[in-house]
């Protein structure tokens, strides 16, 4: 892989990470249609501390806070009476649904779900759900207070990413969007819950692509440019949905899903 390909994989891993249109679903697709080869699950996962990074710079003062709260609970004997570290406990246990899915179903996503149909699929049925979801928002009074089954359901709700096209943002959005939350409290809570998800898949996986051999500047050059284009799209998402829906991340959806489609009943027609 030379760097301007991993630069490309880079901003669609940063991209595709937060807003809710699949990173893994683009890294699997765009190669398929560029001829290119498949990069592997090893490679996607690496980009990830690129997305890592985005994350925590762009949330580092809430992460301080949460964890400010966490042994402040500690110290006083009552853990969940404080809000911070009543929320850093929530995360935590949101986080544990996409850690078993990651573990159970490693070998399925590095093989079966790697499949340009299934990722259409997919596309086009989170779409319609996110559509659905959409019309939900900010119906509860109180959108900024994440409950333990609100964080138990989005945590759920997480590990369906394991499948490339359901996007991890897209389905944690989406269900927060269900339970009532507005628009933007849904996207800040699935940020904050992309961090640990997120670090726990680089720790597993890293390691296997330094074990490959690959080229280190390719996989930089991906970092960064996933870390750039990471930390521009929380930037945009949050600003866009205080006045905006999600309808056009969901005609998005509906678009790639077709393109894809098109694409595969064209080739396997040339080949009949």
């Amino acid at each position: 892989m030379n760097a301007l390909r991993a630069a490309v994989l880079g901003v669609l891993q940063g991209a595709g990470e937060f807003l809710p249109i699949s990173s893994s679903g683009h890294l699997i697709v765009l190669p398929f249609l560029m001829g290119w080869p498949d990069s592997g699950l090893a490679f996607d996962v690496a980009l990830h501390l690129g997305t890592l990074a985005a994350v925590g710079f762009a949330f580092w003062q809430d992460w301080l806070r949460l964890l400010k709260g966490g042994l402040r609970g500690l110290a006083s004997g009552r853990p969940l009476a404080d809000p911070d570290a009543r929320l850093l406990c929530y995360l935590a246990l949101a986080t544990l649904p996409g850690a078993v899915a990651g573990l159970l179903l490693d070998e399925w996503a590095e093989t079966v779900f790697r499949s340009p149909a299934l990722v259409a699929l997919m596309m086009a049925l989170m779409g319609a759900v996110l559509w659905l979801a959409d019309r939900r928002a900010g119906s509860l009074a109180e959108g900024e207070v994440v409950s333990l089954r609100d964080a138990l359901l989005i945590g759920f709700a997480q590990a369906l990413a394991i499948v490339p096209g359901t996007s991890r943002s897209g389905a944690t959005i989406s269900m927060a969007l269900f339970l009532g939350h507005k628009r933007e409290a849904a996207a800040r809570f699935s940020f904050l819950l992309a961090l640990p998800i997120t670090a726990g898949a680089a720790l597993v996986k890293v390691p296997d692509l330094v074990a490959s051999g690959a080229e280190l500047t390719p996989v930089l050059v991906g970092m960064l440019a996933a870390a750039v284009s990471g930390l521009a799209a929380i930037r945009f998402l949050l600003r866009y949905v205080r006045t905006r829906s999600y309808a056009p991340f969901v005609w998005y959806r509906f678009a790639f899903a077709f393109v894809v489609l098109a694409v595969l009943f064209l080739r396997h027609a040339q080949v009949g």
